[in-house]
């Protein structure tokens, strides 16, 4: 007779959920038991730094991937980046062990109580099998769920079921297949394309779905075809148009008003796989500006259900860019690509700006950054020259302790693809403590990355919103006298510090085939 462990891991093996990404308790060790060798456990040292990897790994590879954590304490460790992989779509697979059955209602040591609402409302689904017999298909739920949706979703199963023997029709999960699809009827995309050609001064807005999707050339073909102005939705977890491009006009404001003040003067706003919108800024005026039509196309449902104003068509944005290729009128545009200006200096140490030019001078074309430094946001867009697909992410949520897991995450999902892009993970120094333990793992597993922390010695970002605010004189802003290169030597990733341009250079030209730091020390900026 099967147990429960032996059809799980089948299952999870069939449908190539063979990385785990994991801090495991004692609840956790009879689902790892007995492992089939085709697996790989990637060992974490904070859940959260275990979903921010997992988080990577599945924006690199496109697929679900298994999370394995500790019941109600480690999974509430990992709630906070778990809000990142929210909002960027990723389809993680939660498990947690939970105490034997016989003790969860006596809430014994270990005993989640609940279970299946602890992480409620943030993932998508979740639940905790009602019997031993139950938990594979109930593991399979929680993968489709997963999959169909791309937002997380949660299981929780009591330890003692995984060792159960069931009967064969248990197995009849191994099989199962689950498809969605989600084309635009005619009717649907010929208004569409009619009011595309009707329109005097259309416009077009891209979130970061186009990217996941792996539309990033077809969206450029898109605006190119239409001579669209384009932007990216406000709080962009993904780039999904190069920023140098004639056509891009920048990153959306994340305010009200801001958004309707940029987008005067446009009759139609289209926008692709974003949220309409993600604002940050309280900055309340008109969602649009007078006269202006807005439509919005994206496959998630619950984005096109929330959004405060335009129509919405719930499809595949895909099907809709080839059918705006395909029929709508071509307009003339610009095309081609802005250089980058000068670099901006300043007299105490490094501009973030010239930071940014160092790497976009000494880093491949398609090298992917990992970025986690709001202060310097400005500074990076004015710098980097990005026009590759799956070039940029970003923490989806605002969650601070992505960028370091997530770039170790992406790297090891990058070599799972076979694309040998380099990644470099470009983090601020408040940032880099939430999520530091991952150089372990980088180093554990001699994972190829650079990572680049900016030292200021302060919260930037929550400095700049002080002044937004009118509350400059606030605690907790400065955090001096932090070393990266000593506590980044302690887990075993090499490390350096450089204060000048051309050590900077020299550095990042340096070939390495694991993980290294390089410490700059940077002039203070603002988000804006």
């Amino acid at each position: 007779m099967p147990t429960v462990r032996r059809i799980v891991h089948e299952f999870l093996e069939r449908r190539g959920l063979t990385t785990i990404f994991g801090n495991p308790g004692s609840n956790e060790l009879p689902f790892l038991a007995e492992l089939p060798g085709s697996f790989r456990y990637v060992l974490g040292l904070h859940e959260g730094v275990v979903v921010g990897m997992a988080d990577g790994y599945a924006q690199a590879t496109g697929r679900p991937v298994l999370v394995n954590l500790h019941a109600a304490a480690g999974s509430g460790n990992a709630m906070g980046a778990l809000t990142n992989a929210v909002y960027s779509r990723s389809p993680l697979v939660l498990t947690a062990g939970q105490q034997v059955r016989p003790a969860i209602g006596l809430e014994a040591m270990l005993a989640n109580v609940d279970a299946a609402h602890l992480m409620r409302p943030l993932v998508g689904w979740s639940g905790e099998p009602t019997c031993a017999a139950d938990v594979p298909r109930s593991v399979a739920q929680a993968v489709f769920e997963a999959e169909l949706h791309r937002r997380p979703t949660y299981l929780s199963v009591p330890y003692d079921d995984w060792a159960q023997e069931l009967d064969a029709n248990a197995e009849a999960v191994l099989g199962r297949e689950v498809r969605r699809g989600s084309a635009p009827g005619e009717g649907q995309l010929a208004e569409l394309v009619e009011l595309v050609d009707g329109a005097r001064n259309p416009a077009l807005v891209l979130g970061g779905d186009v990217d996941a999707a792996g539309l990033f050339d077809r969206a450029v073909a898109l605006a190119e075809h239409l001579a669209l102005p384009t932007w990216v939705a406000p709080s962009p977890h993904r780039l999904p148009f190069p920023n140098r491009h004639r056509l891009f006009r920048g990153v959306l404001p994340a305010g009200i008003a801001s958004v309707s003040t940029e987008l005067a003067g446009h009759d139609l706003v289209l926008v692709l796989g974003a949220p309409v919108f993600r604002y940050h800024q309280h900055v309340p005026g008109p969602y649009l500006p007078e006269g202006c039509r807005l439509v919005q196309v994206t496959d998630d449902a619950g984005a096109a259900t929330r959004a405060p104003m335009g129509e919405a068509l719930v499809a595949d944005p895909a099907a809709v860019i080839e059918a705006l290729l395909d029929r709508a009128a071509p307009r003339a545009g610009e095309t081609g690509f802005t250089p980058n200006p000068e670099p901006a200096t300043a007299p105490d140490a490094l501009h973030p700006e010239q930071v940014f030019a160092a790497l976009r001078e000494t880093q491949p074309a398609d090298t992917v950054y990992v970025v986690e430094s709001t202060s310097t946001n400005s500074a990076w867009w004015r710098q980097v020259d990005l026009r590759h697909g799956g070039s940029y992410f970003f923490p989806a949520s605002g969650g601070l302790g992505f960028g370091l897991p997530a770039a170790v995450g992406m790297a090891m999902g990058l070599a799972e693809r076979r694309a040998e892009r380099p990644v470099v993970a470009v983090i601020g120094d408040g940032s880099a403590n939430y999520g530091i333990t991952a150089l372990w793992t980088a180093a554990r597993h001699r994972v190829p990355v650079t990572f680049v922390i900016l030292r200021n010695g302060t919260y930037g970002a929550l400095r700049w919103f002080g002044g937004l605010l009118g509350t400059p004189d606030v605690p907790g802003t400065e955090i001096p006298g932090l070393d990266f290169t000593r506590i980044a030597e302690g887990y075993g990733v090499p490390a350096t510090a450089v204060t000048g341009l051309e050590d900077l250079r020299a550095q990042l030209k340096t070939p390495t085939d694991g993980p290294r730091l390089i410490q700059v020390d940077t002039h203070l900026t603002t988000p804006q």
